[in-house]
């Protein structure tokens, strides 16, 4: 049922928000549907909300929580998808500033995440009947904007924090194309664009980062129509800082591997785990994080679909 294959591959949202690796995220949803999604992850090592900051020997435990909302909808013709989500994490860092060592510990709420995406060729805007009455098609391109906003724990005072004190914006042009039967292959290409700090430490500096491009790529492989799992890979380059002025040497130039693997629950829920870990580190994001996450879909037509198949 094709149902079913849109269902397990809509898993919107990642519960870790460092760096994403998000496989099939420009997939095509039913209009009107709404997803909730809650997530666990468990990172270790290099984590930091801001991977430029001047600490040295990082190193970090953090436990984070995850809840958020999608919902789909038709844009001029258009298949779309707005996002909003919420982080809350505990975390354990322990670094050297100015060559010495200091242990903290921070919990709250990390900065909200908002996206909308829109599928421009290969998946117009359907309901769940005209899903069903259409082939899908094997390309898809889609574009999408996320933005981050400073709602995380923040202090002006203090090196690390949950929170950025800034805005983040990502627009990104992407690629899903279906190879043969089971195995899909996505592409992301997308640049990252901050606002100012005007709060940073010690509380009056003025904080400035460049944009850092990001490309992600990730094969799929159906193994049933229900279930799946992607091997994932990311790279980013550029955001290099400066402090009142004067830069630092923190232009970043890394990559990061993972898996992604998606199992259904239920004919509208899945369970979703996934794995990925720095493999070429400059500066920053040298950690490894493992994550579970849950989503329900609510999708209008589908009892009405399922009884008028069953007589």
């Amino acid at each position: 049922m094709r149902l079913l294959i849109i269902t397990c591959m809509a898993f919107v949202v990642s519960p870790v928000f460092s760096q994403d690796l998000d496989p099939r995220a420009y997939i095509q949803v039913p209009v009107k549907s709404t997803t909730m999604i809650t997530g666990f992850a468990y990172s270790h090592g290099g984590v930091v909300t801001d991977a430029t900051l001047p600490v040295q020997n990082i190193n970090a435990d953090v436990q984070s929580f995850s809840i958020g909302v999608a919902h789909a909808f038709d844009l001029f013709g258009l298949s779309s998808q707005a996002l909003i989500a919420v982080p809350y994490s505990l975390a354990q860092v322990t670094g050297d500033v100015n060559q010495q060592a200091s242990r903290i510990t921070r919990s709250g709420f990390g900065d909200m995440r908002l996206r909308l995406s829109v599928l421009f060729h290969g998946a117009p805007a359907a309901t769940l009947a005209e899903m069903r009455k259409t082939p899908p098609r094997k390309t898809i391109l889609g574009a999408s904007l996320n933005i981050v906003v400073p709602t995380g724990q923040f202090f002006s005072d203090k090196l690390i924090n949950l929170g950025t004190n800034r805005w983040s914006f990502r627009p990104e042009l992407a690629l899903s194309q279906r190879i043969r039967k089971r195995w899909t292959l996505d592409a992301y290409a997308g640049i990252w664009l901050f606002t100012n700090n005007a709060s940073f430490y010690p509380g009056t500096s003025l904080r400035k980062q460049d944009p850092m491009t990001t490309f992600q790529t990730h094969f799929s492989y159906n193994i049933n129509p229900q279930m799946w799992i992607a091997f994932d890979a990311t790279f980013y380059t550029g955001g290099s800082s400066s402090v009142n002025g004067v830069y630092n040497d923190d232009r970043q130039s890394n990559a990061r591997f993972g898996i992604t693997a998606v199992v259904p629950t239920g004919k509208l829920s899945s369970l979703k785990f996934s794995a990925s870990t720095g493999a070429v580190v400059r500066v920053g994001q040298d950690f490894s994080t493992y994550s579970i996450g849950w989503q329900h879909s609510w999708i209008p037509g589908f009892q009405a679909s399922k009884m008028k198949k069953s007589r």
